[in-house]
């Protein structure tokens, strides 16, 4: 809940801005950079993979992106559906964003990409049941299956 919280809290440090700097990629699951965006395991994923995307500036509206943003955030978003279908041979993917607080944006003040493998059959009783979800593989497992692909 502290997380979720924080999340909506305008005062709070930008995950999207503060990870890439810190020069810990492995401890925050930071898959890839490229010159104006990086690639970064969801802490918590709605599915095993579920990744992120974002540019490294500090922008909340989609037509403020410049041209080399949008094409580096392209080029991690095709590594990141390959890397996955290779990895992790998903049925499907969700890729999207949610534009603004009310459209669900977790973190709205920066875009952000998610990609989320799917699996025929990948949905069950938990969430409405337990209000939880439950993930088959940590996310270190998934950060060590995932890194190479990134990295060829």
């Amino acid at each position: 809940m502290e997380y979720i919280e924080a999340a909506h809290d305008e005062e709070a440090e930008c995950i999207f801005c503060e990870l890439p700097n810190e020069d810990r990629d492995d401890k925050n699951f930071i898959l890839s950079h490229e010159r104006n965006a990086s690639a970064l395991l969801n802490a918590f994923p709605y599915n095993p993979g579920h990744l992120m995307v974002a540019p490294f500036r500090h922008v909340g509206d989609l037509e403020e992106l410049a041209a080399e943003e949008m094409t580096d955030a392209d080029a991690l978003l095709q590594r990141a559906v390959r890397a996955l279908r290779t990895e992790m041979q998903p049925d499907g993917f969700n890729v999207g964003m949610n534009l603004g607080r009310v459209a669900g944006a977790g973190v709205p003040g920066h875009l952000h990409w998610h990609v989320v493998p799917r699996w025929n059959g990948d949905t069950n009783f938990m969430p409405v049941v337990g209000a939880t979800r439950v993930l088959p593989e940590s996310l270190d497992d998934t950060y060590e299956k995932l890194k190479p692909r990134f990295d060829a």
